[in-house]
């Protein structure tokens, strides 16, 4: 056999090896995604989330969280929930040992990024508690995760079609006023209606 034979032999295999390393990849991934949801959109955004800071919420969806389970994530109308959840943009809960995360079914055209970043902040409460402290962090989370995706894509910061990606600019633009520190955003959350009664930390978040 000629050397130059051998050689497109042995790189032959070697491609072969990393299809079907890469293969193996995608179907164990494939299968994690199973125990988290059935949505596509939802997996789109969870696959945008890599190689932002919210790579360390889609770890936590897919299993690395206190329950030590992948979280269950799905579009649901939250008014079916309680009528108070109706305009919630989502919702994490905890039953017995199984976390989930409801996205407010009137988002599932908005853009994957504007998911990922939503996610990105819901993933983070991962108990029946919750303070000023984890929301301030959850926000900037968010808000951190947006700026990232909109440096890859920057017409996300001229969307107008959606109330998610609106939500995402808004926080955005307190995160870039405020360079880059949550000063703004903790204003906010401080003052935010619903948080009036959390305490200013809770049992697990102590950031």
């Amino acid at each position: 056999m000629k050397k130059e034979s051998i050689i497109t032999l042995f790189t032959l295999c070697l491609l072969s090896v990393g299809n079907i390393t890469f293969a193996t990849n995608i179907q164990d991934e494939a299968k994690i995604y199973d125990k988290v949801t059935s949505e596509e959109k939802i997996i789109d955004a969870l696959d945008t989330m890599k190689g932002t800071v919210g790579e360390y919420s889609r770890n936590a969806i897919l299993g690395e969280n206190i329950s030590e389970r992948p979280i269950k994530v799905e579009f649901k109308d939250l008014a079916t929930i309680k009528p108070q959840y109706a305009n919630y943009d989502a919702l994490g809960l905890k039953k017995g040992k199984q976390l989930y995360i409801y996205v407010n079914l009137k988002h599932h055209n908005a853009p994957k990024e504007a998911i990922a970043a939503l996610l990105s902040h819901e993933a983070l409460h991962q108990d029946e508690y919750n303070s000023i402290n984890e929301e301030t962090y959850a926000w900037t989370m968010e808000a951190t995760v947006w700026a990232d995706l909109c440096k890859r894509n920057p017409v996300l910061r001229n969307n107008k079609y959606s109330s998610l990606a609106s939500r995402e600019n808004i926080l955005l633009k307190m995160l870039e006023n405020a360079n880059y520190s949550n000063i703004l955003i903790k204003n906010t959350v401080v003052n935010h209606p619903g948080y009036q009664t959390l305490p200013q930390k809770s049992p697990g978040f102590e950031k």
